[in-house]
């Protein structure tokens, strides 16, 4: 036996004998609450399990039947892998099989027996006349082929065949995902004494251990397992497909309910709005685009409006793409199944796939190919979807893992395989498509394209105004330029690795001219916007030729408005070197002396000094530092 646990759900009509036929396969009555055992019917889910010799230990959940009730027998179905169908020997098919037929189909549960029950009560062409219909009815179904047994929970009659057969099937079971992120949906909240909450469900993915932090979304309820159980037993550890019981370390009962899913901390985000293909049953009435239904996923339950995206109008038997818009978000992954359920009044009318629990913004008429492959697609192929979709904002490689069912080494290595082929770019810890780097890359290199043109004489484009420009998050950006093999970073300038500032004749006569205006006045030189004036030249030109000259390292950057030629820095700091190698400190005045200038031009002078530790400021006096 390669799984670690299988559930068994009960499906049919009420008063058809589910729970009598539980007690009898597992020796536990699933009915649970005071009210079920006095109205002898199923109220809500009852949970027993049947074990084998050989270890096998199969989880029973037991439905209720009742119309009325069909909301707490969707909470049992999600995680369910085998049902059972009953149908009662004196009634036969009823309101309810039809109904949860149609659940279970439209869950793709795969594998299933069918128990005519209180066999006692018939004769052998009574059974056989039922079996006939039964036969019939599952016709097309995933019970078309299932074994139909005719069983007894008041004799025993075919008791310990049906629990064989349950045995044969499960080794057929394909095992849940015990190697993807663990979810546990919550189906039961309760407290015991002297443990406090504990929650059970059945677990659809994963595995859990005692000790581990867990989160309960989507009510954002962070704690710890104080403790586990499987069928009835304390564990270290459970897993996919099992029934599991855990008690929460410092949580109000209060706190939680029925829909809310225990998974691993910062994992998983509750869906708002997911796309999904919807499937509606062949006896269905319209539903219209906008209209209000009832939405089931795992043990949830929330009040859906029906976005459809190719037509204003979907019919009984057909099936199409759409959004459903929820009242209450939700934890689903792509790939998990869902219910509809029609507003009023109550009945169950399709059903689906999630495809994307967090989709960009579409419209209503835009084309669904990504939808399509979402449907039809490979692991890999949904993943690539995924990360286009992102666009610029790429995704982590955890998010994609609490996106979509899968194992997570199946998940890790469809990445590779992508980034491999290069349809995926690898940045840092996140992960761009290749369409989206491409474009980016594009827009790079016209916006530097573009800069260049209108600014021959700078070096290039500040970093942060590069940045400012690009639809993506800022935190992203230095991941992605370092990609960019045609851009040259220098400092925190960008330009293209071709670009080279090119002056004409005029603008290299406009070069000595300026480091004439400011030898000029020695120690008194002109701002920019009195170079500017003095040349008849625009402050852009003079601001662009001065950065480019002090990259040449013939001038030299005082502050943003304030140069000095080399030649004036050089005299500058021989100066100081004369006035320190008779005296040890410095006063502003006395600098002011030495260059034979006036204290508005000093300071700025003496501030550069300081900055660049040419001179250290001690009180109102400086040291020379320079060696």
């Amino acid at each position: 036996m390669n799984v670690k646990g299988v559930i068994l759900g009960t499906a049919g009509h009420i008063d058809h004998g589910k729970s009598s036929l539980v007690k009898a396969l597992t020796g536990t009555d699933p009915d649970r609450l005071k009210e079920e055992k006095e109205r002898g019917i199923t109220i809500d889910l009852g949970f027993a399990s049947i074990s084998y010799p050989d270890g096998l230990n199969v989880g029973v959940v037991d439905v209720p039947g009742h119309e009325k009730l069909i909301k707490n027998m969707l909470a049992g179905a999600g995680g369910i892998d085998i049902v059972l169908m009953v149908i009662a020997a004196d009634e036969g098919i009823m309101p309810q099989s039809r109904e949860h037929l149609a659940i279970c189909e439209l869950l793709k549960i795969k594998a299933g027996i069918i128990a005519i029950t209180k066999a006692d009560l018939v004769d052998d062409e009574w059974l056989q006349l039922v079996a006939g219909e039964v036969g019939d009815f599952v016709k097309g179904t995933f019970l078309e082929n299932a074994e139909i047994i005719p069983v007894s929970a008041k004799t025993g009659f075919n008791r310990e065949a049906l629990k064989e057969k349950i045995r044969e099937i499960c080794g057929a079971i394909k095992p849940k995902m015990i190697n993807g992120l663990f979810r546990l949906p919550i189906d039961r909240v309760f407290t015991l004494k002297g443990f406090g909450t504990v929650v059970t469900g059945t677990a659809l993915s994963g595995t859990i251990a005692l000790d581990a932090p867990v989160e309960i979304l989507p009510s954002m309820v962070s704690s710890k397992v104080r403790g586990l159980q499987s069928h009835g037993k304390s564990v270290d550890k459970a897993y996919a497909g099992q029934r599991i019981g855990i008690n929460l370390q410092g949580v109000n009962k209060e706190s939680l309910k029925r829909g809310d899913v225990v998974v691993p901390p910062n994992r998983f985000v509750p869906a708002k709005a997911p796309d999904v293909k919807l499937e509606m049953l062949a006896y269905a009435p319209l539903v219209k685009s906008r209209s209000i239904v009832h939405f089931y996923s795992g043990t949830s339950e929330t009040i859906a409006r029906v976005i459809l995206y190719d037509r204003d109008v979907i019919k009984a038997g057909e099936s199409c793409f759409c959004q459903l818009r929820l009242d209450e978000p939700v934890v689903v992954l792509s790939g998990d199944r869902y219910i509809i359920r029609r507003f009023s009044p109550l009945e169950t009318i399709g059903g689906g796939e999630i495809l994307d629990p967090h989709p960009g913004r579409r419209k209503r008429k835009e084309g669904t190919d990504d939808l399509i492959i979402l449907e039809k697609g490979s692991l890999k192929d949904k993943i690539e979807v995924k990360v286009k979709n992102a666009k610029f904002n790429g995704c982590a490689v955890p998010e994609i893992e609490g996106w979509i069912q899968g194992e997570i080494p199946e998940i890790k290595s469809a990445v590779e395989q992508l980034v491999k082929e290069g349809k995926l770019i690898r940045a840092q810890d996140m992960l761009l498509h290749g369409d989206s780097f491409n474009a980016f890359k594009e827009a790079v290199k016209s916006i530097l394209t573009r800069f260049h043109k209108d600014n021959p004489l700078r070096p290039g484009m500040p970093k942060e105004e590069l940045k400012a420009k690009m639809p993506l998050p800022a935190s992203r950006f230095s991941d992605l330029i370092s990609l960019v093999g045609d851009i040259a970073t220098e400092k925190d300038v960008l330009r293209l690795k071709d670009f080279k500032v090119t002056l004409s004749r005029i603008d290299e006569g406009m070069k000595g001219r300026i480091i004439d205006v400011l030898n000029k006045d020695g120690f008194q030189p002109p701002l920019k916007p009195e170079i500017a004036q003095k040349l008849s030249v625009n402050e852009k030109e003079i601001n662009d030729l001065l950065k480019l000259l002090a990259k040449e390292g013939a001038v030299v950057r005082i502050n943003d408005s304030m140069y000095i030629s080399k030649e004036q820095y050089d005299k500058m700091i021989g100066r100081l070197r004369d006035f320190y190698s008779e005296k040890k400190e410095m006063t502003v005045a006395e600098f002011r002396d030495i260059l034979g200038t006036s204290r508005k031009y000093a300071l700025p002078l003496l501030e550069y000094l300081d900055s660049n530790k040419i001179t250290l400021r001690v009180g109102d006096i400086r040291k020379f530092v320079l060696k």
